[in-house]
């Protein structure tokens, strides 16, 4: 490793040394693990380096191709980021290949939920001396882990360790480095089916919760002709009917005109009791609604849907309604990873999405040759014509292969359809392991024991990515017994996958068949399709049951052929373009808060490190801003009629700048009166007074106050800007019925609402930082009550952290600044956090 950094030093690129590194790491895994990389593998190692998405099959190595890259790359001691999409991975791989990169003095440390190790093989951990991978993951601080040289992690960790660097007030807090390289394991479930909602750093705001057990016993009232439902889009509208029975039960004559708000709050509540299924969409669980992925069926913990959503289904269940959220940091992960350098991704299923992922990130899939030729058959769907013949056809084809010991993977897209699965089973008495999102805590140890003779497992969609399903169970201390048992299952054929209806997205579908067949061992797949499951009777069966009508099919007879499989896939590309387009619009409209974002946090990281390194350039800018105040100041307080400026106003408003009493603003007015420059003037006598402060303070302190004076004055309105662009964002779309692009008008809006916030934020601090020391302001009042993290429409109320500024600022005069006074919609100029409508607004308005 020493000799390859010297290589890169005397002027090398990574592309030179990439053989003899990759050569070396070989080596040094087959001394340590005794595993060979084989071509395939190396093949899917240059793709990363090169910034490719390699899609290798299931069973492949991922893990394995992973390492080589990191380790190159790691050469250059700017860090490298492997992305995981659970902790559990995140751990395993921290430790697996370590002791080979630990013998080439290549650190590797890995970062989940609320915790940070590093690999150290003279550290045992007591609790997990049965998996090698994790007995030696010693714990240590986070920033210590980003210092190492490859990191593992979830896209939630690595997302909000960046939200929160950009909401501490000390450069010592900050915990990331600059974002050089990324690897995205399972890059399709990271990047594609995550990136639908952004993260969210947010914390509870002051609403009452009493309402929706209102709008929720509202929402019983109604009967299905009094609304209409669109599962495509999961939205609810009141119908003529349902307009005139809510406006009888709440006594208004005119909902639209009186009550107007009363139909965003009763359609969420028809949404939670028409479209958002328990066991379906969520769980009730500790006296709470849990979010369920759709994609992978694991329990979102600390996710929730927004605009009042969630809290109209915690009504519908009758458990605890919590507060609405306020928005403190935000980003996409679109945006996420287009902040490092280079970026590459790995997963089984990626050429699908192909064009997607060179659209927004601008990365190639490369396709990956197997080691061994796949051996599974993927057979034609089977058509039914109800739910009810399909389960019943699922069931015996289960009874029959148990009977002769294959090992059977039955895959659901829900809890729900898990437990009918499960119940059949039961009926007839056959044994068998349910994993679903109520117990993912077994989830690696059900899935690695799928593959012994006779097992039958019910999963849900998130059929343990990341862990092998071994023929004859996991390898044991006997090799010869578990040979014997191996070659039994293969005998029977292999894994046999059931697939019990399709997904929305051909990707899943394929991960699914993907858990069979791993290293050219044999396997089956089939997947059953009824007429009425979601997907069909959603997104068109009509095509598919008049076929099966004409042709007088019975009811447990399946309809069979490449014809109707194709149709089934067209209806899955249709669905997967409809994501897409959601995809796309969520990063179109993140770009605009993108732009702004970077100029925010490159302001904030500037302001933290003068103030740690260089505290006069902190100085510097503050007195730019003070002169362009005053100017400001000076246009104001022009007397057109008389030409010239009135003093006596000009003095009056720069004492909320520097406070004077009335004699000293006397004084000062005669000397602004004789100068002939008095913003120079008034310039030199801030520089005095502020030097006079600095040598009664000292140095640093001084320099602490004015990074808080900065940051007290900018953080609060950035957040009350995230919140307005939130409301803009919700407004906008109206405007497509006055035939204007909602995009160009949002982008237009944001863009004249951030130049308020930049002058807003110049305005609060001139009018703040003479005022620091001599009142009761202390940085512990920037300091909210509860943050929280969570992901998307969702924010999550289970952290307590200290990481941000709080919307609470000091009390301000009202603005004069020779621009048009504020909106009644605009952010308060007192600094409130407020809408001026609701604050200042009747005093000065």
């Amino acid at each position: 490793t020493g000799y390859f950094k010297k290589q890169l030093k005397k002027g090398k690129k990574l592309n030179d040394i990439l053989p003899e590194a990759f050569a070396v790491l070989r080596e040094a895994i087959k001394r340590t693990i005794g595993e060979r990389a084989y071509d395939v593998q190396l093949m899917s190692a240059i793709c990363l380096h090169q910034g490719s998405i390699a899609e290798q099959r299931t069973g492949e190595g991922k893990t394995h191709s992973v390492i080589f890259p990191a380790y190159l790359n790691s050469l250059t001691n700017q860090g490298v980021h492997i992305i995981t999409p659970n902790d559990y991975l995140s751990r395993v791989g921290a430790g697996w290949y370590s002791p080979a990169l630990h013998l080439l003095g290549v650190s590797v440390a890995g970062i989940i939920h609320e915790k940070s190790f590093v690999y150290d093989p003279k550290y045992t951990d007591p609790d997990q001396k049965d998996d090698h991978r994790l007995t030696h993951l010693k714990p240590i601080s986070r920033q210590q882990a980003y210092q190492a040289d490859i990191t593992y992690g979830t896209n939630n960790e690595f997302g909000f360790d960046y939200l929160r660097d950009h909401m501490t007030r000390s450069q010592s807090e900050i915990v990331q480095r600059p974002h050089n390289f990324a690897i995205v394991d399972e890059v399709d479930f990271v990047l594609i089916d995550e990136a639908r909602t952004p993260l969210i750093i947010s914390s509870p705001g002051n609403t009452s919760t009493d309402k929706y057990k209102k709008y929720a016993d509202i929402a019983d009232k109604l009967q299905e002709s009094d609304y209409v439902i669109d599962e495509k889009s999961k939205s609810a509208t009141l119908s003529e009917y349902g307009i005139r029975k809510v406006e009888r039960l709440i006594n208004v004559k005119n909902l639209y005109e009186e009550s107007f708000e009363t139909i965003h709050y009763v359609e969420n509540a028809i949404k939670a009791k028409a479209i958002f299924k328990k066991d379906r969409e969520y769980v009730v669980k500790n006296n709470q609604v849990i979010i369920v992925d759709e994609f992978t069926g694991r329990l979102m913990y600390g996710r929730r849907w927004s605009d009042g959503l969630h809290q109209a289904v915690e009504a519908k269940e009758g458990v605890t309604v919590q507060k609405e959220s306020q928005t403190w940091a935000t980003i996409t992960f679109q945006n996420y990873f287009r902040l490092y350098k280079k970026l590459a991704g790995m997963t089984g299923t990626a050429n699908t999405e192909a064009s997607e992922f060179k659209e927004i990130y601008n990365l190639d899939v490369v396709v990956i040759p197997t080691n061994k030729p796949v051996a599974r058959k993927d057979a034609h769907d089977l058509i039914f014509k109800n739910q009810r013949a399909k389960y019943t056809a699922i069931a015996n084809k289960i009874e029959e292969l148990h009977q002769k010991g294959q090992p059977v993977l039955i895959g659901t897209t829900s809890v729900q359809k898990n437990q009918i699965v499960a119940n059949l089973l039961k009926k007839k008495k056959i044994s068998h392991q349910v994993l679903n999102a109520k117990n993912h805590k077994l989830e690696a140890q059900i899935i690695a024991n799928a593959g012994k003779k006779g097992a039958v497992t019910v999963a849900t969609n998130m059929a343990g990515r990341g862990v092998d399903i071994i023929l004859g169970g996991p390898k044991d201390d006997d090799p010869k017994n578990w040979k014997k048992k191996h070659q039994q299952i293969l005998d029977l054929g292999g894994l046999y996958v059931i697939g019990t209806e399709r997904h929305e997205s051909r990707r899943i579908d394929n991960q699914l068949r993907g858990r069979a067949g791993r290293q050219g061992d044999p396997g089956y797949s089939q997947f059953y399709v009824a007429l009425d499951d979601d997907l069909m009777r959603i997104f068109g069966g009509d095509k598919i049951s008049s076929l099966m009508t004409r042709f007088k099919m019975p009811e447990d007879t399946p309809l069979t052929h490449p014809l109707v499989s194709k149709s089934i896939e067209q209806i899955q590309i249709k669905v997967e373009g409809y994501h897409f387009d959601v995809r796309k619009n969520l990063v179109e409209y993140d770009n605009v808060i993108n732009k702004q974002r970077q100029i925010v946090y490159s302001l904030r990281e500037s302001i933290l490190l003068n103030a740690q390194l260089k505290p006069a350039n902190n100085q510097k800018e503050l007195f730019d801003r003070l002169a362009k105040q005053i100017t400001i100041i000076k246009n104001n307080s022009f007397d057109s009629v008389k030409q010239q400026v009135n003093w006596t106003n000009f003095v009056l408003e720069f004492s909320e700048i520097f406070p004077l009493d009335s004699q000293a603003r006397s004084q000062l007015e005669k000397e602004l009166a004789k100068s002939d420059k008095p913003e120079l003037l008034l310039l030199s006598k801030l520089k005095k007074q502020w030097k006079q402060r600095i040598d009664y303070f000292g140095k640093e302190t001084g320099a602490e106050l004015l990074k808080f004076a900065i940051l007290s004055s900018l953080d609060p309105l950035w957040v009350e800007h995230l919140t307005a662009l939130d409301d803009l964002r919700d407004g906008v779309r109206l405007r497509a019925y006055a035939q204007k692009d909602p995009l160009v008008e949002y982008r237009k809006e944001a863009f004249q609402m951030f130049q308020k916030l930049m002058f807003q934020f110049e305005y609060n601090l001139v009018r703040k930082v003479f005022r620091l020391g001599t009142d009761s302001n202390s940085t512990d009042s920037l300091t909210p009550t509860q943050i929280s993290e969570g992901r998307g429409e969702e924010i999550a109320l289970n952290s307590n952290k200290k990481t941000g500024p709080s919307p609470k600022a000091s009390p301000i005069k009202k603005v004069k600044s020779g621009q048009s006074a504020p909106g009644r919609n605009d952010p308060c100029p007192c600094g409130s956090g407020k809408k001026y409508k609701k604050c200042c607004y009747p005093k000065f308005g």
